[in-house]
Formats: structure tokens, sequence, C-alpha cells
């Protein structure tokens, strides 16, 4: 190529690579005896960032986003995966709700008419309906959680801010079967990721799932959506906690086709709203008791709200996390995107008593999965992922003839003619009917060969159902990677009023008259995968106590830390300590800055947010 109005032409060469940076012999003699040639210079690529906007954003509400901004520890580590470069960029994502206001100062640019549509008044228009006390607010929140704009002086950022956001209004007329299928159905080439906070009843007393349009829609969507790499749907694990639901009795949440999140409080304590069940596999923040400030979101009307709470606010945190996996990389399918997120997510200070370690040595709750989810190691995970083998499926028939509950009932079998195709189990699944006087007083729980024993459901007071289980079926996380070689038993028992054995004094007592067990899962021994977290340390020199002295030229000590970013109220620069020292430090911001550029008053980019931001004079 001539360079133009330059003596300079540019020759690309087939034999060297561009980021070689040892030049290519022989076309460096020729070039250097040619006499026509006065000057040559072999190109390397040369690394290069954008000054300006640091890795915090600078919006006038990121401040109050307390489960992002390092205010509670641990977070949700988005900050780690934002310094990676990891935005959300390329991303599709929609929400399943009650519409989205699409001219949202803080959601227009990231708005995408092509992943929206309207099935309560069939139109391509998802804008919300208003007046009626403004009910209609949860879809436009939801959506601002994902991808609110960042750095544009509006409200706070969402987790994935570069993503493209679209919204589905259904929930706001009938809902039927037909409208969830065509919701969980739009664009499936196009549309990456669905989040959905809704489902059956939380009363307490419902079974219930998907109807068999939906249930297509879901099995339709793993297999042919994202060109066969399966869409992925984020689900909210219900708000049915203070009725002590149990969010296996909702067909939607404990679908082996969506990942189903809890929610916890800033301070690790468990939401009296949150359900819990075996089918959670993950969790993310929802509200904090210690002060008034929830989460941080778009509202109606162009507005902003720090009040969004329950777990419909905990899933698209999950989501928006999930879409910043999908950037690093593209090519993770649905099953994927599970071993991540169980890989990804810690107990750190979440509290419940039932915290056990399952056969592969793995922390597992059924009120929070694995743990709180953390986006700088799903990222870290996504980008060394190595894929795995097909979903195999092995169904064991475990009741011939009906058998008798009473208050107590175990059936066991032998899966060890699964093992066969079944190294390590992904999602397990007991599919049983049986007739009870009050369903909700059976307590159901299956004991895997390795020793986990995960219960499928707890006693629901309110369930005082006489119709039992009619081919229900249950699911299962908390046996991820175990062998499932040997004898699983299922244990029934009632652990309500022992008098409640059946259904009237003189009919027969309850009977479980069929169980079959599903087990899915893969030829690989996912166990011996080494995590990417447990990779080198980062620190290359270490002082008496142990704390970092040099985390080199690519990452910022802070604290005796190795980080990728310097934290709010902090800023990066060279330590300088020798000439040629090379090594990076986060230092402080001055006390009235929130991020900033240097240590002065006049460095600052932006504000706590008790104070406004001085364009001219770079104060607060």
């Amino acid at each position: 190529q001539v360079m133009e109005g330059e003596p300079f032409h540019h020759l690309s060469h087939r034999g060297s690579r561009q980021r070689a940076l040892s030049r290519h012999w022989g076309w460096h003699m020729r070039l250097l005896r040619d006499p026509q040639v006065l000057w040559f210079e072999q190109q390397t690529v040369k690394r290069r960032s954008k000054r300006g906007t640091g890795v915090v954003p600078t919006d006038p509400w990121f401040p109050k986003q307390w489960y992002m901004n390092n205010d509670v520890h641990p977070d949700l580590n988005i900050l780690t995966a934002w310094s990676r470069g990891y935005t959300g960029l390329g991303v599709v994502l929609t929400v399943l709700d009650d519409g989205l206001e699409k001219d949202h100062p803080d959601l227009a640019a990231n708005y995408d008419p092509l992943a929206s549509y309207d099935f309560n008044s069939n139109d391509p228009d998802p804008q919300p309906r208003y007046g009626d006390g403004d009910k209609n607010w949860h879809g436009t929140r939801c959506a601002g959680e994902v991808a609110a704009v960042a750095n544009n002086g509006i409200c706070g950022a969402g987790v994935a801010y570069n993503a493209k956001i679209g919204g589905v209004r259904m929930l706001d007329g009938s809902i039927m079967d037909i409208v969830e299928a065509r919701a969980l159905s739009l664009q499936p080439q196009y549309i990456h990721i669905y989040s959905a906070s809704w489902g059956p009843e939380d009363d307490g007393q419902t079974v219930d799932g998907p109807g068999l349009l939906a249930t297509a829609a879901f099995h339709r969507g793993v297999t042919r959506g994202r060109g066969g790499l399966g869409s992925i749907f984020i689900w909210a694990s219900g708000n049915g906690g203070s009725n002590y639901d149990n969010c296996n009795c909702d067909g939607y949440t404990n679908s082996i086709y969506t990942v189903s999140v809890g929610s916890v409080l800033g301070d690790g304590q468990r939401p009296r709203y949150s359900e819990s069940c075996p089918a959670i596999l993950t969790t993310t923040y929802s509200s904090r008791t210690s002060s008034k400030v929830q989460i941080v979101t778009t509202d109606l009307h162009h507005g902003c709200t720090d009040k969004h709470t329950g777990t419909s606010a905990s899933a698209p945190l999950a989501a928006g996390m999930v879409a910043l996996a999908l950037e690093a990389n593209p090519a993770l399918t649905w099953r994927d995107l599970q071993h991540l997120i169980i890989r990804a997510s810690k107990p750190a200070h979440l509290q419940a008593e039932d915290w056990a370690e399952n056969g592969v040595g793995r922390r597992v709750s059924h009120y929070y999965g694995y743990g709180l989810l953390d986006a700088g190691l799903l990222v870290q995970e996504a980008t060394t992922w190595a894929g795995t083998r097909p979903q195999e499926k092995c169904s064991v028939q475990a009741v011939q003839v009906p058998r008798d509950i009473g208050s107590r009932l175990a059936i066991s079998t032998d899966a060890s003619s699964c093992s066969e195709s079944i190294r390590s189990l992904e999602h397990v699944q007991v599919q049983l009917s049986l007739s009870y006087s009050r369903r909700g007083d059976l307590l159901v729980a299956l004991s895997s060969p390795m020793g986990t024993t995960s219960t499928l459901v707890t006693v629901r007071p309110y369930d005082t159902s006489q119709d039992g289980y009619k081919d229900w079926t249950f699911m299962s996380t908390h046996f991820w990677d175990e062998n499932p070689k040997g004898i699983w038993t299922l244990q029934l028992e009632n652990r309500g009023d022992d008098q409640n054995t059946a259904p009237c004094p003189s009919c027969p007592p309850g009977q479980l008259t069929s169980f079959t067990l599903h087990l899915h899962g893969t030829a690989e021994d996912m166990a011996a995968r080494h995590s990417a977290a447990t990779a080198t340390d980062e620190c290359l020199r270490r002082d008496e106590q142990g704390a970092c002295q040099d985390c080199g030229s690519s990452l910022y000590t802070h604290h005796g830390s190795c980080l990728s970013y310097c934290p709010p109220r902090y800023y990066g620069r060279a330590r300088g300590a020798t000439p040629g020292d090379t090594a990076r430090a986060c230092a402080s911001c001055h006390h009235s800055c929130y991020t900033c550029q240097g240590a002065s008053a006049n460095n600052c980019t932006s504000c706590p947010s008790s104070h406004t931001f001085q364009d001219i004079t770079h104060s607060c």
C-alpha cells in the first residue's frame, strides 16, 4: 500500500507473523542490500490503552452500587472483569417481563429493537403501560441492572454496560403457554441471553411449571439457539420464602435448561423471601439491611432508583455477568456456562446451616447453590475453558409396583449401568408419582453413591393438597461432577402431622406409584480438570509479612495484593522507587474525590453521591 501523500510504502509478507518481534532475516538482508531502499523497518504490534476513563465508572450513582464497587467484601468482583476489558460488547440480552422503557436516557444507547417485542399487544414496541399506579416498572429496572450505560452522567452503570438490551412485554396481560413459548423463542439466533424473574405463585402450595409449548421452547432453545451452542436462560429462584415455598415445586426454576439464581443480603444473611431448593446453581446480592440503598437501576419516567430488591433483582445481575463471560468466550455452550458458574461461585460469607461438601469436595447449599458468583473468576475461567463433551442421559426406572409410603419409605436403586456413558454428573432428576393426604407434609431427599444427600423438597406447611405429585420432576445440581456408579437412595418422610398418612380413615395409605431416576452428565472426568483460578501466583516479590511488594508491570500493588485495576478512591501510578522500576501501585485520591487521576483535589473524575462534580475545575 502507498500511504497517501507520503513517500512510504507498506509491504506485507505472508512469511512473517504480524506479532513477530524478531525480524525476518531473509527480507531484512534483501532490503538492506537494495540501493533504492533508503529506509525500512519491520512493523510490530504495539500495546496502546485509551487514556481518560479508568475501570471505575464516573456515573453519579455508581458510589451507591455497593455490590460492585468494593463497598462490601466480597462484592461481585465486576471491576476485575471490566479491568480485563470485558463489558458485554457484542452480547445481546433480553428481559422477559412487563415491558421496557426503551427511551430511558440510561438505556436508549444500548436498546436493541431486534431483541424486543410486545406479546401482550402483539406489536414490536415493548414500552410499558403507564397509569394504573405505574406498576409496570419491573422490566425497566431489571434491564438497567444489566445494561445501564456507563460514564454518561446518569444513574449508575449496568454489569454489562456495553451489551445490547431488549425487552419483551408479556406479563401485563393474560399469560398463556403460547405467550411464554413465543417469548422464550424470540430471535434465538440473534439473542444470546434471556433473563426472567417470574414463575408460578410463590404461595407455598402451588406445584406448577411450563406447559407443553414452553417446555418445547426451552428444549429448542438449548439445542438450536445461538447457532447450536444453546440459548442461555437465567431464572430467579422465587420470592416465596416467607410462605415456606420451595423452588423445586416451580418447573421453570428446576428445569435443567435454566440457570437458577438465589439471593443473599450484603452481610451474608439469608433474605426472608428467598426460597431454597437444590436446583439453585449460584447466588448474587439482592438487598442489604445496613443501609436504605438496595440495588441501583433505571426506573420509569426516565428515573433512577436505589430501592430495587428481591430474587428478581439477583437474576439480572447474574445475567449481566454471564454476558461478560460470553464476550470473553463466545463459543461457550449452555452447559459450558453452567460448569463455569459452579467453578466461579464461592461460599464466602454466605450464612446457612446446610453447607455440605459433595463427593468431589465442592461446598454446596440448598439456599445458595455453589455460592456467590464472582465475575472476575467467571471471565478468567471462560477464557481458558476447553469445552465439554456431549451431554449423555441415562434413566433408571426404580419402582415397578406401587409402594406404601406410611410415615417413611426408602427406595434404593443401582445406577452402575449408567457409568458406562457418564463419568461426571451434571443435573440429576427424580420423576415421580405419589398419593398423599397432605402433600406438604412430605420431605423428599436423594442420596448418591458418593454420600451426598440432596433434599429435593422440604415440608411446605401451606400445601394441604390431597393431589400428591402427578408425574412431577424434581432436579438437583448438588451431585455435579460426581461419578454416578453405585446405589442411589430416595427417601420419603412425613415431617408434618404423624397421623396424615392416608387421605381418609378408611382410605389406603399414600403410595409411591412410580419413580424414575434421570442422570445427565458427560464421559469426561470433569473433577480432574484444573481451575484457571488456581494458576500461578501473580506476585513477583513479597515482604517478610507475606504482603506483595512487586506485581510486575501489568498489575497494581494495593494493600499487599495484586489487582488488575485500582478501586474507587485510588488511582494507578508508576511506583518509580528506582530508575527503570516498572512496577505500578494504587495511590490514594484526595479525600473529596470518588475516582481520580491524581492526588490533588483538582484531579477528581467523579464524586461521592453526596457531592457534585465541577467540570471546569475537576473537583467535587
